[in-house]
């Protein structure tokens, strides 16, 4: 039995204003349903759908402590957290290929 994956991911809008920071089982139909989505979520609202920089886990609860973990943490220190993985800032999704 193939083990099961959780992600912590961060987003941002094109002109890096924003983050946003999400827990997903499959996150390229995440990303997928970001990038389309007409809903009025944070996400949609500011156009975050660059994906900046994610974490893998094999434990749902570990995913989701993470995640809040990260919600809870200022600003700047997301930021160290995502230029530490991303220098370049850039939209890592074709790195999704892979996870599959």
């Amino acid at each position: 039995m193939r083990s099961r994956s959780y992600f912590v991911y961060i987003l941002s809008n094109e002109r890096r204003t924003v983050l946003y920071i999400g827990v997903t089982n499959d996150l390229a139909r995440r990303l997928g349903e970001h990038r389309g989505g007409t809903d009025d979520t944070f996400a949609s609202r500011y156009k975050a759908a660059d994906l900046l920089w994610f974490e893998a886990f094999t434990d749902v609860n570990e995913a989701i402590a993470r995640e809040k973990q990260l919600k809870a943490w200022r600003r700047s220190w997301k930021w160290d957290l995502v230029r530490e993985a991303n220098p370049e800032l850039s939209d890592r999704s074709s790195e999704l290929i892979h996870l599959r």
